[in-house]
This record gives structure tokens, C-alpha cells and sequence, in this order.
């Protein structure tokens, strides 16, 4: 018998400025609150609150630990295979 995962995560990608503001994190403490961040969201991609806006764009998700101080905003894909990270606070 094969041997049961648990569901599968998310892949995490990042948009252009997203890839620049994690370049500019060098805090090794920061590093590892923004992984920790990035498990939870590509665990469970609907744990953040939805951002309103219009209808045109991707649906906005702000994803805030405040025990860890990061802050993210992302979105989901179509298929719900990809989260795409738009802006990094930490």
C-alpha cells in the first residue's frame, strides 16, 4: 500500500517587486518569520482576509501574523496550484 500525504501545498511564486523586497531582507530572523509565513499561506491559500476591489484583476489576500510581524499580500491562481506573493513586510 502507498504511503498517504497530507493535501497538497501551493507553489509559492513571487511577482517582480516581491523578488526585489526579499533581496533586501538580510535579517536571519526575518528570513525565518517570512518562511514560516510562506508555509501557512502555501498550506492553506484562503487563510488570509480578501482585499476588496474591482473585478478586474486578480482577487487581493492580506495575510498579517502579528506574533511574527510579517505581512503579506498575494493572490491565488485560477487552479489553485500557485500563490503569487505580491508585496513582502516584515
Amino acid at each position: 500500500m502507498a504511503p498517504r500525504h497530507g493535501p497538497r501545498r501551493a507553489r509559492i511564486a513571487f511577482s517582480e517587486s516581491a523578488a526585489k523586497q526579499l533581496e533586501n531582507i538580510t535579517s536571519e530572523a526575518d528570513i525565518h518569520a517570512l518562511d514560516r509565513a510562506l508555509v501557512v499561506i502555501s498550506v492553506d491559500p484562503d487563510v488570509g482576509e480578501s482585499i476588496p476591489g474591482d473585478a478586474t484583476g486578480p482577487q487581493l489576500r492580506q495575510y498579517a501574523d502579528e506574533v511574527e510581524r510579517v505581512r503579506l499580500l498575494y493572490w491565488i491562481s485560477a487552479l489553485r496550484t500557485v500563490v503569487v506573493v505580491a508585496y513582502i513586510e516584515v
